[in-house]
């Protein structure tokens, strides 16, 4: 098996106004299964980070950066995310490098 490898996949909301006017009860519930989805695939040791800019404009978006043996396999990672497959968030995945890393906690 080969090395893992470093993708990070970017996700933008599908309906803009989830942001300023807040989800719906639907989306409340896929949002939460996502935070969980990518809890736990950091407690697994799969994903690096994910977060969010805090912009409520077109210009927002969430970045997950995590590792996979190839594309094909970060695919299926991204497309898995609840807030992709049920379409809440539209994403693009791209090949990544971690450069450097800074522990936090030191």
């Amino acid at each position: 098996m080969s090395e893992a490898r470093q993708f990070l996949y970017r996700i933008r909301p599908t309906r803009p106004e989830m942001l300023t006017e807040g989800p719906t009860p639907a989306e409340t519930e896929i949002l939460e299964a996502h935070s969980a989805y990518l809890k736990d695939l950091t407690d697994r040791g799969v994903v690096y980070l994910a977060g969010r800019t805090l912009t409520t404009d077109e210009g927002s978006f969430g970045i997950v950066v995590f590792r996979a043996d190839d594309e094909e396999t970060a695919r299926v990672v991204m497309n898995e995310d609840p807030a992709v497959r049920h379409g809440v968030m539209r994403c693009e995945l791209f090949p990544y490098r971690i450069a450097f890393w800074s522990d936090p906690e030191g």
